[in-house]
């Protein structure tokens, strides 16, 4: 476990994930964490696809960053950051996906669904996510290899 508070965080949303957003922003900033927020401000219908772009090329040039994507469901905006080579995105609906998210996987992008999860749900998602630090040692090569796919 870990918390590095000078880790920064960029968020993205659509429509669908504007009403948690700053639910989650607040809970970044108390820990310490820097927050870039990129998402709409309001919720006006928008395309995930195009605030996953947004925060997908910001962790390509800063790759010390995480990202945090909220969509309805969570699953537009997962598949969306995936399709970046940079990104491992995770979409996970409790805590414990995303601890596993970061130990295992070394997840560098976490994805929620606003309409799915609650914010209890969602505080708990969180703090296991920037709570954790990837195990590495046989988890290493499993994500290296993701690198060599596509």
């Amino acid at each position: 476990m870990r918390e590095n508070k000078k880790q920064t965080y960029v968020i993205g949303t659509d429509h669908a994930g504007v009403n948690i957003k700053n639910f989650v922003i607040a809970l970044l900033q108390e820990k310490g964490f820097s927050v870039i927020d990129l998402a709409p401000q309001d919720t006006q219908r928008v395309d995930y696809p195009d605030y996953a772009k947004k925060v997908c090329d910001v962790l390509k040039e800063n790759p010390q960053y995480k990202g945090i994507l909220i969509c309805g469901s969570g699953i537009g905006m997962s598949i969306a950051a995936n399709r970046y080579r940079h990104i491992r995105a995770a979409l996970c609906h409790d805590a414990y996906m995303a601890k596993m998210a970061r130990l295992h996987n070394d997840a560098n992008v976490l994805c929620m669904g606003e309409r799915i999860s609650g914010v209890g749900e969602v505080e708990s998602i969180l703090e296991a996510f920037v709570d954790f630090e990837f195990e590495g040692g046989r988890h290493t090569q499993r994500v290296d290899k993701l690198q060599d796919l596509g």
